[in-house]
C-alpha cells in the first residue's frame, strides 16, 4: 500500500480513484483518540461530528478495541448458517438493556431502517389483514433514514433523489411534529406504520415538541399502527438519555416504568452501538411483531456475527458504566448556554438548537451560501472539527466523553471562529 506522507497526496488520491459521492472537509485524519483527532501532518483537533455519533464513546476506547481484540483473535465470521457462541448472550443483553422481547441484528444503519419496513409491511398483511400489496408507511418530511432506492423515495431531498427513480411506492409523507397530519393520515385503513426520527438530525438538528413521540404513540395505538423509531443518531446516549425516547430520563436502560418515556413498536439502532469499531445496527421489538419474520425471508451474511457481537456488548457496557447520558446532558445544557451568548451577540449566527450533546447553530445566511461551510474550513484551521448540513446550519456533535473544561475550551475556539466573520 502507497504510504501517505501529506493530506495534498491523500486527497489527490481519493479524488483519481474514488467515486465523488462525498464532499469531506480538506482535512486527513490518521489517529483518533478520545475526543481527539491528529491529521497526517500531527495537528491536532478537537471533533466535533464524532462520525456522525458513531464514536459517542470516544476514538479508539480501550475497552472495546479489546473486546474486538479478543474476539478477533478467536473467531470472526460463521455467517447465519451455523449458530455461534457470542449471538445468544448478545441477543439477551440488548433485548434486556432495551427492554424489547426481540432483536434482528443488521449492519448499517440504512440496513436497520429496511429491515423495520419490511417487518412492518409483514405484520401489517399477517396480523392487521391489509391486503397484499397495498401497506403504506407514514413517514416525516425532511427526514433522513439513509440512502437505499427505497429510504430515497420518500425523501424530498431532491439532490438525494433526483435520476435515481423509479421510486418505491407505499409511503405518505406529513409534516414533521404535527400531530393533527399524523391523525389525518392514520384514518388509512392500509397504513401500517409511521417511521419517525426523535429528532431530527440530518434535517438541521430539528427538536420537536415535548409530548409529540407520546401524542404519535398514543394516534398510532388508536388505530392499529406501528410506531418505529429510528434512533441511529439519537440512541445511545446522544440527547441526554439513552434514547432520545426516554424524554428527560437519565437512566442507563429503558424503562417502562419512567413517566417521560414512549416505547415504540419497533426500536432502530447503528452507529454508537459499536463505537465506531464495526458496523452494527439492529431492529428490536416484541414478539408479536417479529414473529411474523421466518426462516429465509431476511437476513445478511454479517448480521450477528460473532466480532460485530462482541463489540457491540462492550461499546454499551461502557454507555452504562461511564454514565454517557449524564454527561452529555449536563454538556449540552452548557454548550447551548454558550452558544446562546454567540447569538445575542454576533450577527452572522441567528440560533441554537438541540438536546444533550447534538446541537446546531444556524448561520444567518441562505442554504444556497458558502458562509457555514466556511466558518467550519476556519474552524479546522483553529483546531476543531465541524460539519455544515443542509447549507446554512452548523452541527455540533462532540463524543460523550468530553470533560467540561475541554467542552469550555471548544467553546472559546468556536467563539474566536465566529467574531472573525462578524462583519
Amino acid at each position: 500500500m502507497q504510504t501517505i506522507t501529506s493530506s495534498n497526496q491523500a486527497i489527490a488520491l481519493e479524488d483519481k480513484y474514488g467515486a465523488h459521492n462525498y464532499h469531506p472537509l480538506p482535512v486527513v485524519l490518521a489517529k483518533g483518540e478520545g475526543v481527539f483527532l491528529w491529521d497526517v501532518e500531527g495537528k491536532r483537533y478537537y471533533d466535533f461530528l464524532s462520525a456522525y455519533s458513531a464514536v459517542n464513546q470516544g476514538h479508539c476506547h480501550p475497552r472495546i478495541k479489546d473486546a474486538l481484540i479478543e474476539q478477533a483473535s478467536t473467531l470472526t465470521l460463521t455467517s447465519r448458517a451455523f449458530h455461534n457462541d457470542v449471538l445468544g448472550p448478545f441477543e439477551k443483553y440488548i433485548t434486556e438493556y432495551f427492554g424489547f422481547d426481540k432483536v434482528l441484528p443488521m449492519n448499517t444503519g440504512a440496513e436497520g431502517v429496511e429491515t423495520a419496513i419490511k417487518i412492518a409491511r409483514k405484520w401489517g398483511y399477517e396480523k392487521k389483514g391489509v391486503d397484499e400489496n397495498q401497506a403504506k408507511i407514514i413517514v416525516a418530511e425532511n427526514n433522513f433514514h439513509g440512502r437505499t432506492t427505497t429510504i430515497i423515495s420518500f425523501s424530498n431531498d431532491e439532490n438525494a433523489r433526483r435520476n435515481f427513480g423509479p421510486y418505491t411506492a407505499g409511503f405518505i409523507k406529513i409534516p414533521y411534529d404535527d400531530v393533527d397530519a399524523l391523525k389525518e393520515a392514520l384514518s388509512d385503513p392500509d397504513v401500517v406504520a409511521f417511521l419517525v426520527e426523535p429528532i431530527q438530525g440530518e434535517a438541521g438538528v430539528y427538536v420537536p415538541s415535548d409530548d409529540y413521540i407520546k401524542q404519535a404513540k398514543a394516534a398510532c395505538e388508536a388505530k392499529n399502527v406501528l410506531l418505529i423509531a429510528d434512533e441511529i443518531q439519537t440512541g445511545i446516549a446522544r440527547t441526554g438519555s439513552l434514547l432520545a425516547v426516554c424524554g428527560n430520563c437519565t437512566c442507563e436502560k429503558s424503562c417502562e416504568k419512567q413517566a417521560t418515556y414512549t416505547k415504540p413498536d419497533m426500536l432502530i439502532l447503528g452507529k454508537a452501538i459499536s463505537g465506531g469499531f464495526y458496523p452494527v445496527s439492529a431492529v428490536l421489538a416484541d414478539d408479536h411483531i417479529m414473529g411474523v419474520i421466518k426462516p429465509g425471508q431476511h437476513g445478511s451474511t454479517f448480521g450477528g456475527n460473532p466480532l460485530g457481537a462482541k463489540v457491540a456488548m462492550a461499546a454499551l457496557e461502557v454507555v452504562s458504566d461511564e454514565n454517557l447520558a449524564q454527561n452529555a446532558r449536563k454538556l449540552g445544557e452548557l454548550f447551548r448556554v454558550r452558544m446562546q451568548k454567540l447569538v445575542d451577540r454576533y450577527t452572522i449566527v441567528k440560533l441554537v438548537r438541540g438536546k444533550g450533546l447534538l446541537n446546531a447553530v444556524v448561520v444567518n445566511d441562505t442554504e444556497e451560501s458558502s458562509t457555514a461551510w466556511d466558518i467550519c474550513v476556519a474552524l479546522k484551521d483553529n483546531g476543531l472539527l465541524a460539519k455544515p448540513t443542509h447549507g446554512n446550519i452548523i452541527r455540533f456533535a462532540p463524543p460523550l466523553v468530553m470533560t467540561e473544561e475541554q467542552l469550555h475550551e471548544c467553546c472559546d475556539i468556536i467563539e474566536k471562529t465566529i467574531a472573525a466573520f462578524e462583519k
